[in-house]
């Protein structure tokens, strides 16, 4: 008999242009992005074990923490973001709510962008 494949764990970095957005997620467990990454994600979210975001606001030069996505993003949109840009909203489940600088994580290279440093 054969065995299904393994699920793998994705991981996704998610840029916001301000703090604030970080601030509302982290308080009510709540992300919002782009159509085009709200694709991405849905899909990642039904074909992965588990789907890590990290976030980081546009540049700080940190990371701000790291959340786990735990549901598909659907079609009811939120007021939070001010932004029709957004698509629909999702529920993420907050790990780590820390500032860490890019420096710590010089290590990191992702082979999907060319071995460039992840940040």
């Amino acid at each position: 008999s054969t065995s299904p494949l393994p699920r793998p764990v994705r991981y996704f970095i998610m840029k916001s242009s301000n703090l604030q957005n970080i601030d509302i997620s982290q308080q009510k467990g709540i992300w919002s992005t782009t159509p085009s990454n709200e694709q991405k994600l849905n899909r990642a979210f039904w074909e992965s074990t588990i789907v890590y975001l990290i976030f980081s606001v546009q540049g700080s030069g940190h990371f701000q923490g790291f959340a786990r996505m735990s549901s598909e993003a659907g079609c009811e949109r939120s007021q939070d973001w001010g932004s029709a840009a957004f698509g629909g909203v999702f529920k993420v489940e907050w790990i780590r709510k820390e500032s860490i600088p890019f420096q710590f994580a010089q290590h990191l290279l992702n082979p999907w962008n060319d071995n460039k440093k992840v940040q």
